[in-house]
């Protein structure tokens, strides 16, 4: 099992190249991935979105990669016939507003097109540097998550102990609300009769309450989608989606349970159950 969260982050100098990689995650109903590199490696991104999603199932996970590089990879040309057509159409300006002032150098390097700046990338040499440390931060960032995930999973399983506590309860109750109903219709047939009570009417009246009010099926059906999260929790390494749906069945028995309750003490046992079924679901968002 996996958290949702993660972090990872690693800077490393490399043929005066400085690289920096950082990998966070928060929660997502799917994957939501965001890579932010330089332009310039744009050709690269598929190749770290293809790594990412070889080990990411869900969440919301930012990419940032950074790099500068101390040696200048900028190319500089100069076009000379640019530099005089400007000098000249300068020049004449100059001399029609009355002024007779050379025109400063600076000036004319300044205008478009005089100087041009280029920059040439070995995208696959950029690459070769980025790729190890790229690995070293993703291996962080899932071994955070794994981390993160077995604090979950520890949680989830006590949570879910309760709530087998819970089941457990509702399955012994069964015999006590049988004796409970005959008790109650017994006294009520006494008080209207006195000692003219016709057993069989009592046990008819008793069996007649316990099919209205019977939960036997609700806990069975209980009792399997509780087995069915213990095993999610255990072996599926990425239970997420699969951990919200089972809630869902297993809320709607103990839902049926507390709609058909009589007695005080299930009254309870039912808002015990689903406080920790609720605990659960609100955690489940958290794991992958």
């Amino acid at each position: 099992m996996n958290s949702m969260t993660g972090y990872g982050y690693k800077e490393i100098i490399a043929d005066n190249t400085q690289i920096s990689v950082e990998i966070r995650s928060v929660n997502s109903r799917f994957l939501d991935l965001n890579i932010n590199i330089p332009s310039f490696l744009n050709p690269l991104e598929s190749r770290f979105r293809k790594i990412l999603t070889e080990h990411i199932i869900r969440g919301k996970v930012d990419v940032s990669i950074r790099i500068k590089d101390t040696n200048s990879t900028a190319k500089i040309s100069a076009d000379p016939k640019a530099a005089v057509l400007y000098r000249d159409a300068i020049a004449e300006i100059a001399r029609a507003l009355g002024k007779t002032d050379d025109v400063p150098l600076s000036l004319i390097i300044s205008q478009e097109g005089v100087l041009n700046i280029t920059h040439e990338y070995d995208v696959e040499s950029y690459w070769q540097k980025i790729e190890p440390v790229f690995t070293d931060v993703l291996k962080d960032f899932l071994s955070d998550r794994k981390r993160e995930g077995e604090n979950l999973q520890k949680d989830l399983l006590i949570k879910l102990d309760k709530l087998d506590e819970c089941a457990a309860f509702f399955k012994q109750w069964q015999p006590e609300m049988e004796k409970r109903f005959k008790e109650n219709i017994t006294a009520k047939f006494n008080e209207l009769l006195g000692d003219h009570v016709d057993e069989n009417k009592i046990l008819e009246e008793t069996a007649a309450l316990m099919i209205k009010y019977t939960i036997n099926e609700e806990i069975i059906r209980l009792h399997s989608h509780l087995s069915a999260l213990r095993k999610e929790f255990t072996d599926d390494p990425v239970p997420g989606k699969r951990i919200d749906f089972i809630c869902q069945e297993a809320n709607r028995e103990i839902n049926t349970i507390g709609s058909k309750n009589q007695f005080t003490e299930v009254g309870a046992m039912v808002v015990n159950a689903k406080d920790a079924l609720e605990n659960i679901r609100e955690q489940s968002k958290n794991v992958e």
